[in-house]
């Protein structure tokens, strides 16, 4: 089960259909809507600011999700990859988007739809990044375009085959 912690009277309150591994952290001010995956060694950590998590949004291995005090809340989307090791931090991650693993996306960044930001990238403070596309390197600049075989044959693909592969580990545990 899940650490889920209730602070300053906020509890995190979690959709259904939810897959939280044994070992990730939620804490506070955090809403996660339906059919969404939290992984192992992850941490969603909304004391000091809201978190706002949408619908079929996984949240992979060892991510950290965070916000400014009093200042930049958390927004990610519906159909969101934040994959292995990443941060998110005070932002805004708008729907279909994929986060790579390792990258960072700071405080008052907005990523709009149908994006990619590559692994290893850092997504400055206050940067926006174009909806349809693909972000890289530190500073994370512009590199392309999300044509039709990244949208449905990467971002799409994943956001769905994470819930499958919550399916299993929710199978196991009944």
């Amino acid at each position: 089960m899940a650490i889920i912690k209730t602070l300053l009277n906020k509890t995190p309150v979690i959709g259904n259909n939810c897959f939280l591994a044994e070992t990730a952290v939620i804490i506070g001010d955090v809403e996660i809507g339906d059919d969404c995956s939290v992984w192992y060694s992850t941490v969603i950590r909304g004391d000091v600011h809201s978190i706002r998590i949408g619908n079929n949004t996984n949240i992979q291995d060892c991510a950290v999700i965070h916000a400014t005090y009093k200042k930049s809340p958390t927004n990610i989307g519906n159909n969101v990859i934040i994959a292995h090791g990443a941060i998110v931090h005070g932002c805004t991650i708008k729907d279909n988007v994929m986060i790579g693993m390792n990258a960072v996306v700071l405080d008052d960044a907005v990523i709009e739809s149908n994006s990619i930001v590559a692994a290893g990238s850092v997504v400055s403070k206050g940067t926006v990044v174009e909806a349809g596309s693909v972000y890289a390197g530190i500073p994370a600049k512009k590199i392309k375009d999300v044509g039709p075989e990244l949208l449905e044959g990467e971002i799409k693909r994943i956001a769905n085959a994470y819930g499958m592969y919550a399916s299993w580990y929710k199978e196991e545990h009944q």
